[in-house]
């Protein structure tokens, strides 16, 4: 009898198919996040260390200005402060101030003797008070001056008005008007004369300025 014998070619253990391990690669996103995290810390410790910095620096500028502070006496500082606000005032008092004489003076070099000037006023820029119960008026920022006087007859008053516009020392008056001529019971005519100079005219300090180069 013949012996069969079975060959099994079915291997007994599972065949496991090997296969090599892929390096797995870093993503682009990865390295950004990495990149900006760094970037992130790198920028944290400048900031930390830099307000460090400046705190120390503001905090020497103080104990300086301290130092400083206590180096001067607090009242003379004061005094200084209460002098300082008075020259300020006195300047601008000054800077405000005008000063009549030089048109007193003009007057008196071209007033003839036959005329004599009784009543006085003057208003400044756009100031409304009128000094020495003057009228209120304004004109161009000029002085505008106003007089009454009297004159031995019209004759007197017409020369009076020429002089004005003739003699050197009427050029610095205005547009001189001689008004409301009227006889009194003396027959001398009364009269009323208006003009304006320029405020630098009587301006206080360009007066002293004169009065120096003299």
């Amino acid at each position: 009898m013949e012996q069969s014998f079975q060959t099994s070619f079915i291997p007994k253990k599972p065949i496991i198919e090997e296969r090599a391990a892929r390096p797995r690669s870093v993503g682009f996103f990865m390295i950004i996040s990495i990149f900006v995290l760094f970037t992130v810390l790198l920028a944290s410790i400048g900031l930390y260390l830099y307000k460090g910095n400046l705190e120390k620096v503001i905090a020497d500028k103080t104990n300086q200005l301290v130092l400083a502070k206590n180096g001067f006496e607090p009242e003379r500082i004061t005094e200084l402060q209460v002098l300082d606000k008075r020259l300020r005032a006195s300047s601008e008092i000054l800077s405000r101030h005008i000063a009549i004489t030089p048109v007193f003076e003009a007057l008196s070099a071209i007033t003839m003797r036959t005329v004599r000037f009784t009543k006085f006023s003057y208003t400044f820029g756009s100031d409304t008070t009128a000094v020495n119960g003057g009228d209120n008026n304004s004109q161009n920022g000029k002085v505008i001056i106003k007089m009454s006087g009297t004159a031995v007859g019209y004759r007197s008053v017409a020369l009076q008005s020429d002089l004005f516009s003739t003699k050197d020392e009427g050029k610095n008056f205005i547009d001189p008007v001689f008004s409301n001529l009227t006889l009194d019971d003396k027959g001398n005519v009364l009269f009323d004369l208006e003009f304006s100079v320029e405020p630098s005219f009587v301006d206080y300090k360009q007066m002293l300025a004169r009065e120096s180069a003299l």
